[in-house]
């Protein structure tokens, strides 16, 4: 795989990450912390990702970079901000 190629599926699958993730981070901030639907709305992503990941050929070294979009994906989805929020301010 030449470097255009696995750069643009490294970002691809980026993307993909982090999208997958945000409506379970909205889910999640709205649960018991720590409860059995709390952890599953985290853990539920990851093989997902992994298949993901496998069928697109990444190298595993490049984990770290989708562990990053991951929790990106959970604190963004788990804190949105709606326009009429952002007006009454």
């Amino acid at each position: 795989m030449d470097f255009y190629t696995k750069f643009y599926a490294i970002l691809a699958l980026f993307a993909f990450t982090l999208l997958i993730n945000l409506p379970f981070g909205y889910a999640r901030a709205k649960t018991k912390r720590y409860s059995l639907r709390w952890f599953l709305y985290i853990h539920i992503p990851i093989p997902l990702v992994f298949i993901a990941r496998t069928i697109s050929h990444i190298d595993i070294k490049y984990i770290p970079i989708f562990v990053f979009a991951t929790i990106i994906g959970q604190l963004c989805g788990g804190k949105p901000r709606s326009p009429l929020t952002l007006m009454k301010q």
